[in-house]
């Protein structure tokens, strides 16, 4: 060692400071714990309320035996949830439509099927469709123009919107191009 780094070394205090005071340290882990503890609570009774609040939403309709003749898909990408037509904040929790998830797109005859891979499976029929396209955004999830695709549909009396965001950005438009035949065409004064 050169005789200027020596002195310096010697000069210094050779015992260490305390790390940390434990009591503390636990305290404060303990107290971010309690903090995210409360707000994952709050935030499941959030999701309960939501779904008592849209009991009156009825169930989807079982996936029939018979689907008709594949027009398209199967097309992998992500359920993203579902929304109130219009509201794409407004999310839908009630019989599981809410749940994000894997998901397989196939385009019937007889309507769009939805099969979900950690969630119930959800089944559109060609007559409750009415409308399908390209959006920025749903459910609180953005991704940009075209992003993701909206599938509009009618359950009982309500109107929804489902969105899906599909693996490869090129497959949005076929999906679009494959529902779009199925969609019931009405007339000006909104007579089917």
């Amino acid at each position: 060692m050169t005789a200027p780094l020596r002195v310096v070394l010697d000069g210094l205090d050779r015992t260490s400071a305390p790390v940390t005071e434990w009591p503390a340290r636990l305290a404060l882990t303990a107290g971010v714990l309690a903090v995210i503890a409360v707000g994952t609570w709050l935030m499941w009774r959030g999701w309960v309320a939501r779904g008592r609040r849209q009991a009156d939403l009825p169930a989807p309709p079982p996936v029939p035996a018979d689907l008709g003749a594949v027009a398209a898909g199967p097309f992998e990408g992500k359920y993203l949830g579902s929304t109130t037509a219009g509201s794409w904040l407004d999310r839908v929790v009630a019989h599981g439509l809410g749940s994000p998830s894997h998901c397989r797109l196939t385009v019937h005859d007889g309507g769009v099927l939805l099969a979900r891979g950690a969630a119930p499976d959800v089944f559109v029929p060609r007559a409750d469709l009415t409308g399908v396209r390209h959006d920025k955004g749903i459910a609180g999830r953005a991704y940009g123009d075209d992003g993701i695709v909206v599938l509009t549909w009618r359950l009982g009396d309500h109107l929804l919107d489902t969105g899906i965001r599909f693996t490869g950005h090129d497959r949005h438009s076929p999906v679009v191009a494959a529902v779009e035949p199925l969609l019931v065409p009405t007339a000006p004064g909104g007579a089917a």
